[in-house]
């Protein structure tokens, strides 16, 4: 038995892969972590909320195989005997999927999402399901839970993946998927100071993954490093015949990269843009990223940014919702909250024609950035235009109209650009405000990239301390 003492404060927010070597060294045991990270839920959750559902007797089940394996010679990776945790999209066999709503509150997977058995293949533990947004939008179904920021429980956690985001920041896990559509990986690891991964579109399979606008939506990791967001991006990536839309790309060994540094990578930088309507803090974060990297050797591109009326994916993911919803609204409409039962019905009177332009001009702004990373490696900008904002929670479970008020205007500027092209992209911490709120810097690059933009925020890590601080004990 391993001899840790997991009443110190580090260890439930010891990275992936320093968890993982201490597995196979057989210097801690999975069943003892899994305890540990069951026991901080159960002491904390009930005031952050994260969790829709633990899976306490299955994940302790999962980690006693894990270690049995373990000591047996049979270590099948880093994620072996790792507790995470998944957004409540994913399907998982014989456990609900409820979307943050209520209409599907009764709907028990009767097989698992193509991620959660890429997370159990490689023997990861999967503690339980995190609370997110209705159908992943941006509202809260009133009867469901609405995660806290842990760093300021009066703050904004960050949108559909907030579950996701405030989890892996209060170390209730040590890593968890979420999935983004239009800033919902990216605004969780903004407002939560943790890394997240927003892929390629099609890297990683949407099969079993209960959508919101399916030529939008991406799956991907919230970790606490960005060499865990490596290994958890390159577990659950990879060609999927269940997901017709799934890239056939080699993913190859991204953890093994992290490290090989940055010297001659091309930072595209659009100074207008990527100051229009963010605070002066942040802009002062985004800089002192781009500053450590100097350091390491990359150049600085002044870039003309392609622009995108952030408007028309309001419009257009609406449309797409209300397919995905089919079935369920209008004719259940009742059993739904106010901020999605609107955007649904405002889905529903989206013309052809309207949706057919929108198609159009998303084609002509993705070829103009594609002629942008002809010129550079990667582009820099905020993720949000300031750290999270106060979010009151019976607000947050408003009307579309309340919800909303609460947010800086054009909150997605730079987020939707990438969900529209594809592109993808890393969110990381990069300081923190006077209110001790995390900051984050955003890096997008060329499809299949997502090597380098774990080398860079691999780069940052290492020359700062941003990311090594964390909101409780």
């Amino acid at each position: 038995m391993a001899n840790y003492h997991f009443g110190m404060p580090e260890v439930h927010y010891l990275s992936i892969t320093e968890l993982a070597g201490r597995f196979e060294r057989t210097q801690l045991s999975p069943v003892e972590v899994t305890q540990a990270i069951l026991d901080r839920i159960e002491r904390l959750d009930p005031a952050l909320e994260c969790y829709s559902e633990v899976l306490g007797e299955r994940a302790l089940a999962a980690a006693r195989t894990a270690e049995h394996e373990i000591a047996a010679g049979h270590h099948r990776g880093p994620l072996h005997g790792v507790p995470v945790a998944i957004k409540d999209l994913c399907d998982m066999a014989g456990v609900r999927t409820m979307a943050g709503g209520v209409v599907l509150g009764d709907h028990v997977a009767a097989t698992d999402s193509t991620v959660v058995r890429l997370l159990e293949a490689a023997g990861a533990v999967i503690v339980g399901k995190l609370n997110l947004t209705e159908g992943a939008m941006v509202g809260y179904h009133p009867d469901r839970g609405v995660p806290v920021n842990p760093w300021n429980t009066d703050r904004w956690a960050g949108a559909s993946s907030s579950g996701s985001g405030a989890a892996t920041a209060a170390g209730l896990c040590f890593g968890s998927l979420g999935s983004d559509t239009g800033g919902s990986i990216r605004f969780p690891a903004a407002a939560n100071g943790v890394v997240g991964v927003k892929p390629t579109y099609g890297r990683v399979s949407r099969a079993g993954v209960f959508p919101l606008a399916q030529t939008f939506d991406h799956v991907g990791p919230l970790t606490r490093s960005s060499a865990d967001a490596a290994l958890m991006l390159q577990t659950i990536a990879g060609r999927d015949p269940a997901d017709p839309t799934s890239l056939d790309a080699v993913v190859g060994d991204l953890l093994s990269t992290v490290g090989d540094g940055v010297e001659g990578v091309r930072i595209g930088f659009d100074e207008a843009w990527a100051s229009d309507g963010v605070d002066a803090q942040t802009a002062d974060a985004v800089a002192s990223a781009l500053a450590v990297l100097a350091e390491a050797g990359t150049v600085v591109v002044p870039i003309d940014m392609p622009r995108i009326d952030d408007g028309l994916w309001f419009t257009m993911a609406a449309c797409e919702a209300a397919i995905a919803h089919k079935g369920y609204f209008p004719e259940r409409a009742d059993e739904y909250g106010g901020f999605l039962s609107t955007f649904l019905a405002l889905g529903l009177q989206v013309s052809g024609t309207e949706y057919a332009a929108g198609q159009i001009e998303r084609n002509e702004f993705s070829g103009r950035l594609r002629a942008v990373f002809d010129t550079v490696d990667v582009i820099a900008s905020p993720a949000m235009p300031r750290a999270a904002f106060p979010a009151p929670r019976d607000v947050l479970r408003g009307s579309l109209e309340q919800v909303m008020g609460l947010a800086p205007e054009r909150i997605t500027q730079h987020t939707v650009p990438y969900d529209f092209s594809g592109s993808p992209t890393i969110t990381l911490p990069s300081g923190f405000d006077a209110d001790g709120m995390p900051l984050a810097v955003q890096f997008a690059g060329r499809h299949l990239d997502e090597a380098l933009l774990c080398r860079i925020g691999t780069t940052i890590e290492r020359a700062t301390d941003w990311h090594d601080r964390h909101p409780i004990p």
